[in-house]
C-alpha cells in the first residue's frame, strides 16, 4: 500500500497506485513504489485541469472512459516525458552506423531506399544529428535514405517540428557544424530547412502499443535509445520482440550506452563497430 507523506497540490493520494500500475502496464514506464510521490507530482497538474477530487479519478478515466482516454493519455505521455537531450550525444555509435551499416545496406538495397527510424526522438536532436552525420559523409548525394522521428509525447513532437533550439541543445555540436546547419536567432538555433527535410515524418507512438510499432519498425536501422532505462525488464522484452519481429535481416538495433539487452532477448547479437556497439539481427543470408 501507497502512502505519500503528503498531497501532491492539495488531492488526496488515493488511486496513486492503481495508476502507478496502470501507468506501467499501458506505457512501459515504471515508477517503483518509494516513488510514487514522482509520478503523483508529475500527473497532479492533469488531475487538476480536469477538475478531479483524486488520482482515482483520472484512473478510471484512463481506463474506462474510451471517448476520453486518447487525449488524456496523450497528456499523460506529456507529463511523463524526459526531454534532456542534445545534439551529437553518443556521437560514436552514430559514426559506426554512418560508416559501417549504411554502406551495407545502401548495397543490398540496390537503389530501393533505405529507412532509419530513430524512437524516442524527443524534441529532434538525435534525427537531426542522424542527419548531418549523413550530410557530412555524403550519403544523401549517393543513395535513397529516409529518417523518420517518433516520440509517445506529443507536446515533444510539436517541439521537434517547430525546431527551436537553446543553447543548452547546442553544447556538445561541433562549432563548424553549428554554424553550417544552424542559423542564430532572437537567442535561440534554428536547423537549415534543407537538414529539416531530411526527416521525413514526426509521429506520435507509445513502443507498447505493436500496431503503432511495427510500421517503422520495420526498418534495418532502429535508434532507441535511453527509453529502456525507464522501463521495467518485461516492458523492453516486449518491445524489443517487436522490433526482433518487425526489423529485417540484418537489422541494426542502437540502444544507449547505458542500456543492455544480454539478459533480455536472443534475437540480436552485441557486435562492435569501429568502437560501439550495436545490436544485430542476423539472418541466413547476412
Amino acid at each position: 500500500m501507497i502512502r505519500l507523506d503528503r498531497d501532491t497540490l492539495g488531492i488526496p493520494a488515493t488511486g496513486v497506485e492503481v495508476l502507478r500500475q496502470l501507468v506501467h502496464e499501458r506505457t512501459g514506464i515504471f515508477v517503483d513504489e518509494n516513488r510514487a510521490d514522482v509520478l503523483a507530482e508529475r500527473l497532479a497538474p492533469l488531475v487538476l485541469r480536469r477538475g478531479f477530487r483524486s488520482f482515482l479519478d483520472l484512473y478510471y478515466l484512463l481506463k474506462y472512459d474510451e471517448g476520453a482516454a486518447q487525449a488524456a493519455w496523450r497528456e499523460v505521455f506529456d507529463a511523463l516525458a524526459v526531454p534532456e537531450t542534445y545534439f551529437w550525444r553518443e556521437i560514436d555509435q552514430i559514426k559506426a552506423v554512418v560508416c559501417r551499416v549504411i554502406p551495407e545496406l545502401v548495397g543490398r538495397a540496390r537503389g530501393a531506399t533505405v529507412r532509419i527510424w530513430s524512437v524516442p526522438c524527443a524534441s529532434g536532436e538525435e534525427p537531426l544529428t542522424i542527419a548531418m552525420a549523413l550530410e557530412e559523409s555524403g550519403w544523401f548525394d549517393r543513395a535513397a535514405i529516409e529518417i523518420h522521428a517518433s516520440d509517445a509525447s506529443p507536446a515533444a513532437i510539436d517541439r521537434a517540428r517547430a525546431a527551436r533550439y537553446r543553447p543548452r541543445a547546442m553544447r556538445a555540436l561541433p562549432p563548424h557544424l553549428a554554424e553550417k546547419y544552424f542559423s542564430a536567432v532572437d537567442g535561440v538555433f534554428v536547423p537549415a530547412p534543407a537538414l529539416q527535410r531530411r526527416v521525413a515524418s514526426w509521429t506520435t507512438v507509445n513502443l507498447l502499443a505493436r500496431d503503432e510499432v511495427e510500421p517503422l519498425a520495420a526498418s534495418p536501422v532502429v535508434f532507441c535509445r535511453n527509453a529502456f532505462i525507464y522501463f521495467s525488464p518485461e516492458s523492453v522484452r516486449r518491445v524489443v520482440d517487436t522490433f526482433a519481429a518487425a526489423m529485417p535481416a540484418p537489422g541494426y538495433l542502437c540502444v544507449g550506452a547505458s542500456e543492455s539487452l544480454l539478459n533480455v532477448t536472443t534475437k540480436f547479437t552485441l557486435e562492435e563497430l569501429d568502437g560501439a556497439f550495436v545490436y544485430v539481427k542476423r539472418g541466413h543470408d547476412a
